[in-house]
């Protein structure tokens, strides 16, 4: 399908992987941003390329025709979110799904622990673009299919795993604290 994109390595942000979560009232989602380096040109050249077709699948849902004003899913970190240093120098995508997505680690055994994949993990994504046409709003849109874990990067919530923040404790450490 030429819909259908894997990423390359992508860092991992938002991420709503493992439960779906309700935004604003709407129906429960899975969801995660990709976070994709501009210097990925193989990635981003798929992306375009998916997004073309999709929007060519999109022309009977539009009328016949590509609206001028079309929303794509592909967005600039450097204006979108120049405020975050997570995403400078980057393209990021935001993908959605109804349904919960296949999570495997780099040997492709399925994950079920939430806290191995977060955000600022780096990830590979399989995502399918489609057109939509909604309230008046058409565009494209990227639905998320499954992830892969791909490296530990650095948590992007500021917060440092409890590993690396203390030191070990050994018998003796139980007498100072009782002094």
């Amino acid at each position: 399908m030429a819909t259908k994109v894997i990423t390359g390595k992508v860092r991992a942000s938002f991420v709503n992987i493992f439960q779906p979560k309700s935004i604003n009232g709407s129906d429960p989602k899975y969801s995660i941003s990709l976070i994709i380096p501009k210097s990925d040109k193989a990635t981003i050249g798929k992306i375009n390329a998916a997004i073309e077709e999709a929007k060519q699948n999109g022309v009977p849902k539009w009328g016949g025709k590509i609206p001028p004003n079309l929303k794509t899913p592909l967005r600039d970190g450097d204006i979108d979110r120049p405020d975050d240093d997570a995403y400078a120098n980057s393209c990021f995508i935001n993908a959605t799904s109804q349904e919960a997505p296949g999570i495997v680690d780099r040997k492709r055994v399925k994950i079920t622990d939430p806290m191995m994949i977060y955000s600022g993990c780096y990830i590979r994504a399989s995502i399918n673009f489609y057109p939509f046409n909604a309230n008046g709003n058409r565009g494209i849109a990227a639905g998320l299919c499954n992830v892969q874990f791909w490296e530990d990067g650095e948590p992007l919530n500021g917060r440092v795993k409890a590993e690396d923040e203390f030191d070990s404790l050994d018998d003796e450490d139980d007498e100072d604290f009782l002094d």
